[in-house]
């Protein structure tokens, strides 16, 4: 699940809100501040989604769809695992007080993020999961956007 990987929207919530409280002025935080707080509206959309795809399933479809050992931990509540089912850990992020080097982490997350979502964008054909992936996918682009400007304009005040 895209909640709650390396790649997923919590580990850009806490990257982007841990890291904001060094950039080395209000731009950086604002912008850090601004798009943690949008990961974290991402997370309850992707958690929606699998609630609502999972919360009719039998045990047989579950079972089927490889989910067989998460339901035996969790049920069909909503856990912060990977797609294979590894639980988040803060170690799949990094906070370095160098706003360059968190920058250029930030940008290569949105990328991965992009990735993943293209991935999930593949695996499906249902509408009503398309629309929001696509919606998610464009806004990692955004991200990547938004970090890559702030990034440049510390690199020219030569931070």
């Amino acid at each position: 699940m895209h909640f709650g990987g390396a790649n997923g929207e919590l580990a850009a919530a806490m990257r982007y809100f841990s890291q904001k409280f060094t950039m080395p002025d209000d731009k950086g935080r604002a912008l850090l501040n601004d798009i943690a707080t949008e990961e974290l509206g991402h997370c309850e959309m992707i958690c929606s989604m699998v609630s609502e795809l999972t919360k009719d399933a039998s045990l047989k479809e579950l079972e089927e769809a490889g989910l067989a050992s998460y339901y035996a931990d969790h049920n069909k509540g909503i856990y912060p695992v990977d797609a294979s089912g590894v639980p988040f850990t803060a170690t799949y992020f990094a906070v370095t007080a160098d706003p360059i080097a968190d920058l250029m982490e930030d940008m290569a997350a949105e990328q991965k993020a992009r990735a993943v979502y293209e991935n999930l964008i593949d695996l499906t054909d249902d509408e009503d999961v398309l629309a929001p992936l696509l919606f998610l996918r464009q806004r990692e682009v955004v991200h990547f956007n938004r970090f890559k400007e702030l990034y440049e304009y510390y690199k020219s005040k030569g931070y």
